[in-house]
This record gives C-alpha cells, sequence and structure tokens, in this order.
C-alpha cells in the first residue's frame, strides 16, 4: 500500500513542501513518482518519516539526520536509541518546569517580605538549561538557528549563565505583564517584545513575516510551548499575540 504526498502531509503534520524539500535534498525520497508526477510513500518510508520527525524534536538538524539515517542498520535499534533520547529529554523538561517554578515561587515571597531576592545557590536557577536548547529549539528558522548555534558553541559558562538569567528574566516578566491584565498590544508588553526583536537582528535581519512566523511558533513548536507554560499557563498565546501586535505595529 501507498499513499499519496498530500496524506503524508495530513497523516505526519509536516507540509507537502516539507517532503519534497526532503526528497530534494535525499533525506526521504518517495517510494515512487506516479505518471501524474505526484510522490507516493510506502511504509518504509512513513518509519523513516517518523525518524525524521522525533530526531527533529530532539534538535538534531537535518544534515546530522541524513547521516544517521545513512549509517543505521536495524530500524528496532534506531527507535530504542530515539526512545531513550526522548526520555532523557522528558527529564530535561520535568526539571526545567521545576526549576522555573521555584525561581517564581522565590521571587513572588520576596516580593510579600518587601525583600530582595536572595539566591543561595546560583546553579539551581539553570537547572534543566543548556546553551544548545536554545539553537536546537530554533530548527524551524534555520539560518537563525546556524547562527545562535555557532554563538552558543563559542560562549563561555559565564556568557551562558548570563544567557540563561536575561531569557528566563524576560519570561518572567512576560508573565507579570499577563497577570497584571496587560493586553499583548500594550506599550510594557511591546516594549519587552521590541527588546526580543533587537536581540534577534543582533545575529541577521530578521522579516517582519519571519518574527511573525516566530510568534506562531511560541504555540505551535512543542518546546518552546512547553517551556512558556511552564512558567504559566496561557504564556505561550500571550508571547504570539504580543508578537503580532509588534509586527503589525511596527514592522508592517
Amino acid at each position: 500500500m501507498d499513499w499519496p504526498i498530500s496524506e503524508v502531509a495530513r497523516m505526519s503534520g509536516v507540509t507537502a513542501r516539507t517532503l519534497r524539500h526532503y526528497d530534494e535534498t535525499g533525506l526521504l525520497p518517495p517510494a515512487r513518482i506516479g505518471a501524474n508526477g505526484h510522490r507516493y510513500y510506502e511504509e518504509h518510508q512513513l518509519l523513516l518519516l517518523q525518524q525524521i520527525l522525533v530526531l527533529r524534536a530532539l534538535g538534531v538538524g537535518l544534515p546530522e539526520i541524513g547521516r544517521i539515517l545513512s549509517a543505521q542498520v536495524d530500524e528496532v535499534d534506531a527507535l530504542r536509541g530515539h526512545h531513550r533520547r526522548l526520555l532523557a529529554e522528558r527529564d530535561r523538561l520535568d526539571a526545567l518546569a521545576a526549576t522555573v517554578s521555584r525561581t517564581i515561587a522565590e521571587l513572588e515571597q520576596s516580593r510579600k517580605d518587601g525583600n530582595p531576592m536572595t539566591i543561595n545557590r546560583p546553579e539551581n536557577l539553570f537547572e534543566g538549561v543548556q546553551p544548545s536548547h536554545y539553537a536546537e529549539n530554533m530548527r524551524d528558522f534555520p539560518e537563525l538557528a546556524e547562527e545562535v548555534g555557532r554563538r552558543a558553541a563559542a560562549m563561555s559558562q559565564a556568557d551562558a549563565d548570563a544567557g540563561h538569567r536575561e531569557r528566563t528574566a524576560q519570561m518572567i516578566r512576560l508573565a507579570e505583564l499577563m497577570a497584571s491584565g496587560h493586553p499583548a498590544g500594550a506599550e510594557p508588553v511591546q516594549a519587552e517584545v521590541d527588546a526580543q526583536y533587537r536581540a534577534l537582528t543582533r545575529l541577521r535581519t530578521v522579516s517582519a513575516e519571519e518574527y511573525r512566523a516566530i510568534g506562531r511558533s511560541c504555540v505551535d513548536n512543542d518546546a518552546w510551548r512547553t517551556a512558556y507554560e511552564a512558567i504559566t499557563p496561557g504564556l505561550a498565546a500571550y508571547q504570539r499575540d504580543a508578537i503580532e501586535a509588534y509586527v503589525t505595529a511596527r514592522l508592517s
């Protein structure tokens, strides 16, 4: 049995354009091309597509995925390896959610007491967070991902720690604005989004449509959504809406 590209796109959630790209790059050729020029996929290709999507979810780049697929022999052994990585990523996200939750609780308590927050063990702020994960989660934006990855690889530990602190602080500030009832288009929210946009444009030019797509990925990208929702429910959509308002008002 085989399936046309449109059906594979529907089943997998991968666009037909992406599937054609996978074919053109040799990553996932179809089983056959029909007389009508349409691509058709069999079970073997669906299994390979599953592996590609699992590896992408784990942040592996397409060139590396190609090497992995070409080197592996046994599909079951490969899937066992992917499963171990998924479990490790689940544990990391659990640790990250606990880290952010603990930080929020400490900040709230310090404000209630009227005292500055005292960090007795600063390393606790970064449990479950690694510099490479920021590059991995940009996988839907390959040019930005390449630049983020290059800079992350060159970071000192001090620079990485400072980046973690700032990213965590940005998300918490946004959560506080949402909790305070500020609409996504309100000036304090837009100031936060402007700072985020300027940080991206220091890496490379980011078009209005690309920034809008990044905003949508706050909800559509599982890893991003998990990170936002670990801070407070609804934050991913709030960030998306704030970026949409920013693009409409300042970039369009």
